[in-house]
Parts: C-alpha cells; sequence; structure tokens
C-alpha cells in the first residue's frame, strides 16, 4: 500500500482531475471513480490544513505565553 500523499501531491493530483473534468477527458464510465478519488484527496488537504492551522496557533499561543512572561520578569 501506498503511503499517504503529501498536500502537495494530493492538491496536485487533484487539480489534475479537475482539469481533467473540465476539459471532458473523463468518460462517464470513470468518471465515478475519478470523484471519489477527488473525495479522498480533498479529505486529505483538508486534515492537512487543519493540522498545519492547529500547529500555528499552538505556536503563536506558545509564544505569547513567553512574551508575557519576559514582561512579567
Amino acid at each position: 500500500m501506498k503511503d499517504k500523499p503529501t498536500y502537495s501531491e494530493a492538491f496536485a493530483e487533484l487539480q489534475t482531475i479537475i482539469s481533467e473534468i473540465e476539459d471532458g477527458e473523463i468518460s462517464v464510465d470513470i468518471l465515478s471513480e475519478k470523484v471519489k478519488r477527488a473525495a479522498i484527496l480533498i479529505r486529505i488537504c483538508k486534515d492537512k490544513l487543519t493540522s498545519t492551522e492547529g500547529d500555528v496557533n499552538k505556536i503563536l499561543k506558545d509564544l505569547e505565553s513567553e512574551e508575557r512572561l519576559i514582561e512579567g520578569e
């Protein structure tokens, strides 16, 4: 089983699928597979963005706490 793609890989594949759909390059027989794959890729991107947002918020909160400690000294 292949490892989960990175955000960049998932986003690039999603863009490819969207382009194929917009250009009419996908047959009706394959469309369902592509839409299911797109949904998986969207979930991967959303999860990564949510995780990153949480990490950034934690870092900012930690920095705020450190600033308050320094100012309080």
